[in-house]
């Protein structure tokens, strides 16, 4: 199983925000696993730019941009 980065009733909170009137646990996990591959990916990308740049402290521009691309 994988690390708790995102707690499962938070998923839920997101689901029934959008409209959702029920979710099941697959849904919430699906949803979980999914925003965690996301967030590596635009943390992986965050992190080259902060580098390229000379620095080690990633900025939220940095996260902007990763997101952009």
């Amino acid at each position: 199983m994988s690390e708790k980065f995102l707690p499962l009733a938070a998923m839920e909170k997101l689901l029934k925000q959008g409209g959702a009137e029920r979710v099941s646990d697959k849904a919430k996990l699906a949803l979980k696993q999914a925003l965690e591959d996301i967030a590596n990916e635009i943390s992986v990308k965050a992190i080259k730019l902060a580098v390229h740049a000379g620095r080690k402290t990633i900025k939220a521009e940095d996260i902007k941009l990763a997101v952009k691309e």
